[in-house]
């Protein structure tokens, strides 16, 4: 009998089983399929691997800038395919060597969870836990005129294994996966289209830091069509021809794939028996503020619960759980904190509100912004797109939202998060000396600005 059983291996289920290992659990995990999950075998791993190829390329494009020649070069797709492949399984092998180090059994296998404290792996051997968690992730949501084959419908998963470079490829859908698998295409030399339904291209964003990536995605002479839906795609000839409804009308594109980045599904079909009245609603299991089912002993974290869905979400959720049930006295997840990147060119990082979400909720706001092109930095490295936006609370001059694009944005959001969490104010920030030259100043003077005190501009 274990203390804890997780199902899935993702960032959610062996963050949770390493922690519960730390605090004394016996347990196991059952994974199906490479440990790690999605997001270190087909997600946020692999692709910032190819993002770096990309990266790489684009700045031995633009070595004469910098002085210096460069004559002969060029993209050999099969091997940065392979290079990213070799990294994902690097990482993969990381988690099992963790989970040996804290006595974690690894179960490699199909889980149902065939009663509050049994499951069945593989249909036949049963093992038994006090505490159950399903931590089994999501897939590529299906839409009915848009079905993943695998072949010229394809999936992230198939994009990150391609055996060759396509010369042409219209990206479905413009959240991160979409955007960042449409730069680094684009960088290889795809002629990329992206059709979001939506107004604006990564739509969860501010709309000044959607207007900076739509500029950042038209130099990478990306076509975009927004407010647009793809009515049917033809697979049945060597091109796929879709139909996209646009503002303007029906529009005809022809591309050698489509990739459908749609958003995600939980992975929850057949995970336990009928019996089991574990509530779901549109799809996803339904927990209270500690992950808790209205099943005792079964949990749920990750992407199977109507909460955001990134890998460091899952990965607090699984610490909270685990901690909730070896009786620590811990706090729920205040998910006005949970910061998000996009690892474009340029990055974004964003975490709490969105102007446009602060005037809809009335809120008197005072907003600075800094341009990344008024930093020694920023001009120093030849990167000066971008911007750092910061939303404060006129009454209490607290933060409540931050936006960043440009360079090194995925690294700088934290500064404003634990800003957000102690409640650090503008004038704090402002008042707050950062190194220079770097591109952190532009959160200096944007705190600055918003208080009509910045320097540089």
């Amino acid at each position: 009998m274990y203390d804890i059983i997780f199902i899935g291996s993702g960032p959610g289920g062996y963050v949770a089983a390493i922690r519960a290992a730390q605090l004394g659990m016996r347990v196991a995990v059952v994974e199906k399929a490479e440990v790690g999950g999605v997001c270190l075998n087909y997600g946020c791993i692999p692709t910032k691997a190819l993002l770096k190829s990309a990266e790489i390329l684009t700045n031995v494009k633009e070595a004469k800038k910098f002085g210096i020649n460069v004559s002969d070069f060029s993209p050999d797709f099969e091997k940065i395919i392979k290079r990213s492949r070799t990294v994902a399984s690097q990482v993969s092998k990381g988690v099992e060597f963790l989970f040996k180090k804290n006595n974690i059994t690894l179960i490699k296998g199909e889980a149902k969870i065939d009663s509050p404290n049994t499951v069945l792996i593989n249909n036949s051997e049963r093992i038994g836990a006090r505490h159950i968690v399903i931590a089994t992730g999501a897939q590529p949501k299906q839409l009915p005129n848009l079905k993943i084959d695998g072949q010229k419908i394809i999936g992230y998963r198939q994009a990150l294994t391609l055996e060759k470079l396509p010369e042409s490829m219209m990206v479905v859908g413009s959240g991160a996966i979409g955007t960042e698998l449409a730069f680094f295409f684009a960088t290889m030399g795809t002629k990329v289209t992206i059709v979001e339904l939506l107004p604006d291209v990564v739509p969860i964003a501010d709309k000044e830091v959607s207007a900076e990536l739509l500029q950042a995605l038209k130099r990478k002479k990306i076509k975009v069509y927004t407010h647009s839906l793809v009515e049917s795609v033809d697979t049945s000839g060597d091109k796929c021809i879709s139909k996209v409804k646009t503002e303007n009308g029906i529009v005809e594109i022809e591309t050698d794939i489509v990739l459908s980045s749609v958003g995600i599904e939980p992975n929850i079909k057949n995970l336990w028996n009928d019996n089991l009245k574990i509530p779901v609603y549109r799809g996803f299991v339904q927990v209270d503020e500690f992950y808790r089912t209205e099943i005792n002993g079964i949990y749920a974290i990750g992407d199977v619960i109507p909460t955001t869905a990134l890998a460091h979400v899952a990965s607090a959720e699984g610490i909270i759980c685990v901690e909730k049930i070896a009786g620590l006295d811990v706090q729920p997840l205040n998910y006005n904190l949970i910061p998000s990147a996009i690892f474009t060119t340029p990055e974004v990082g964003m975490v709490g509100i969105t102007e446009q979400q602060a005037k809809a909720q009335g809120i008197n706001i005072k907003v600075g912004k800094f341009p990344m092109s008024a930093l020694g930095k920023a001009t120093a490295i030849g990167d000066r797109t971008g911007f750092a936006k910061l939303i404060f609370d006129a009454e209490t001059d607290k933060l409540i939202g931050a936006h960043i694009v440009g360079h090194s944005a995925s690294d700088m959001i934290t500064e404003l998060v634990v800003a957000m969490k102690f409640n650090v104010t503008g004038k704090q920030l402002l008042k707050t000396v950062h190194p220079h030259p770097t591109i952190s100043e532009a959160i200096m003077e944007a705190a600055a600005n918003a208080h009509d005190e910045a320097i540089h501009i």
